[in-house]
């Protein structure tokens, strides 16, 4: 059974404690539009799994009330990072499993200022989920004073550094193409374009990469309305329907704890794989896509997610950023919307707001950021600890 998004939405992204609303006027604002994308009503909804991470048990319920007092199932998940595009794959999998003719995806998150922590619960690191992750970064670079996740995504920037020749220039460059693809998206925390040179300039957070290599904490809400087809073709919603043509998630193997690189650990082979098993799956290629969403929590990231995702050979993506090949007039755009460094990540909203924008770019409602003809679109969202998703999405 295939399955259709039909209607998105999302807040602005915003630096946290600068807009006075709680994250429930966020997934009212979201998903009462994504509703109105759609033109169904919550009541239409069936089941409503809820992403986030930084709020109490049931606190998808709290934000799902402000839509509806239906009784339906509310669903509370938490996947760190990936945890947004989880909650849109059991959406998905509750039409495609025949269970649910109309589901509403909703993340959100409402952030405290300041660099995001290393996962450890209470401070106390042997009980963090993480521990195994940053035992083996300590074991290969010691652990230093900046943040955590700074701290484990930079060594893997110093390991593809030494092992590839990729220079801090590459690195700064993917920071400056999703800068300047924020300047055109009005849902973006950072709207400002930065040249390669500023970038580096930029306060070193771990080096290599500088603070505008990094993705903000921030905050925020997304939701999609994810729908059968018999749904599609009841409600007549084919001028809205956006195809999830495949999806998969994986999370971590032995191999991402064998070679002791932090490469590996911040997720590669979580991203291979799930690429491998939706490529697959659809029978679409990365030489078939015209646009992608993918994590750059920092600019690092990006990198290792082209060459996961068989965008390049394996230590060609400093090169392949730096041809051109991944913006406006390149085989690729990646990022329009700023991605994570520019437009914000507000945790638990980040997979279903690249969802969103894929869809605005495959029905060609991006205004001044819409990649020319695109068709097929790929989103990819990580989460350190770990999970990995991938999403290709088809227009007909």
């Amino acid at each position: 059974m295939k399955s259709y998004i039909v209607g998105v939405g999302m807040t602005r992204f915003e630096k946290p404690e600068t807009r006075d609303w709680q994250y429930w006027d966020m997934v009212k604002e979201a998903g009462g539009a994504a509703l109105a994308d759609a033109g169904v009503s919550y009541a239409d909804v069936q089941q409503a799994p809820v992403g986030y991470c930084f709020q109490a048990s049931t606190a998808g319920q709290r934000a799902a009330y402000e839509l509806g007092l239906t009784g339906i199932p509310v669903y509370n998940v938490n996947n760190n990072c990936a945890t947004g595009s989880t909650a849109l794959m059991m959406a998905r999998q509750f039409v495609e499993g025949g269970i649910s003719d109309c589901v509403l995806a909703l993340g959100f998150e409402k952030m405290q200022r300041g660099a995001l922590g290393g996962g450890a619960d209470g401070g106390d690191f042997k009980t963090s989920p993480v521990a195994r992750h940053y035992g083996i970064m300590a074991a290969r670079h010691g652990f230093e004073m900046s943040p955590p996740t700074a701290q484990i995504f930079g060594d893997a920037a110093r390991e593809h550094m030494e092992k590839y020749g990729t220079t801090e220039a590459q690195l700064a460059a993917v920071g400056a193409k999703n800068h300047r693809h924020s300047v055109n998206n009005p849902y973006a925390q950072f709207q400002d374009a930065y040249t390669v040179e500023e970038i580096l300039a930029a306060k070193t957070i771990h080096m290599p990469l500088t603070k505008l290599q990094c993705s903000p904490t921030s905050d925020g809400a997304a939701a999609a309305v994810v729908v059968s087809e018999r749904f599609v073709e009841e409600r007549g919603l084919g001028d809205k329907a956006v195809e999830i043509a495949a999806q998969s998630m994986t999370t971590d193997t032995e191999e991402s704890f064998a070679s002791g690189s932090c490469i590996d650990v911040v997720g590669q082979p979580m991203s291979r794989e799930a690429a491998r098993q939706v490529y697959e799956t659809s029978g679409l290629g990365i030489e078939d896509v015209d646009v992608v969403e993918l994590h750059d929590c920092f600019s690092v990231n990006e990198l290792l997610t082209y060459e996961a995702l068989g965008m390049c050979a394996e230590g060609e993506s400093g090169k392949l950023v730096e041809s051109g090949a991944t913006t406006y007039g390149g085989t690729w755009v990646v990022n329009p919307s700023g991605g994570l460094i520019s437009k914000g990540h507000p945790l638990g909203a980040t997979g279903i707001a690249q969802a969103a924008e894929l869809t605005w770019q495959l029905r060609g409602e991006s205004g001044p950021r819409q990649v020319p003809n695109a068709r097929v679109a790929l989103a990819h969202n990580i989460g350190l600890g770990g999970a990995a998703v991938v999403t290709m999405l088809r227009r007909g």
